[in-house]
C-alpha cells in the first residue's frame, strides 16, 4: 500500500494557519478546543498531513478574526515566479519562529515611524546582499502598516 503523501496546497494552508495562530498568541490547545478537536489534529493541519474542509477552515477563519482567503494568500499553486514564492516562504518560515515573531511584535510596538524607518535601514545594512528580503521600494507608513510588502 502506497503511503499517503501531503499536498502542496494543504501544506501551505496549514503554514498559514500555524503563523496566524502564532501572530495571535494562540496555542494548538486553545485553538482545539475552540474547534472542538484533539491537538494533534491542528498539529496534522499546520503539517498539510491532513486536509482542512471548507466548513472547518471558515470556523478557524472566525476564531483568528480573518477572511477565508487569508489562508490562500501567495498560495503555491498560483502562477508566481519561483524567486518569489522562494522568498514568500522564506518569510513565512521567519515569521513562524520566535524570533521572528518577537521582532515583529517589538518592532510593531515602536509608535515612531520615523525610528522604525531608522531600524529598517539598519536591519538592511546589517544584512548580506544575497540575503536580503524586501526591496528598498518597502515602506511603512504612519500607522505602521506595511506598503508595498
Amino acid at each position: 500500500m502506497k503511503a499517503k503523501s501531503t499536498n502542496a496546497i494543504d501544506v501551505y494552508v496549514g503554514s498559514r494557519v500555524r503563523l496566524r495562530r502564532k501572530v495571535i498568541g494562540m496555542s494548538q490547545a486553545s485553538l482545539a478546543d475552540s474547534l472542538g478537536i484533539t491537538f494533534q489534529q491542528i498539529q496534522k493541519y499546520e503539517k498539510g498531513v491532513n486536509r482542512i474542509g471548507a466548513s472547518r477552515l471558515q470556523l478557524i477563519a472566525e476564531i483568528f478574526g480573518v477572511p477565508v482567503g487569508f489562508f490562500f494568500e501567495s498560495e503555491p499553486g498560483l502562477s508566481r515566479e519561483a524567486g518569489a514564492k522562494a522568498e514568500t516562504d522564506e518569510v513565512a518560515l521567519f515569521m513562524t519562529s520566535k524570533e521572528g515573531l518577537a521582532l515583529s511584535k517589538a518592532f510593531l510596538a515602536i509608535e515612531d515611524a520615523n525610528v522604525r524607518q531608522k531600524l529598517l535601514a539598519l536591519a538592511r545594512s546589517l544584512g548580506s546582499p544575497s540575503g536580503a528580503v524586501g526591496s528598498e521600494s518597502d515602506h511603512w507608513d504612519q500607522t505602521g502598516a506595511g506598503v508595498g510588502v
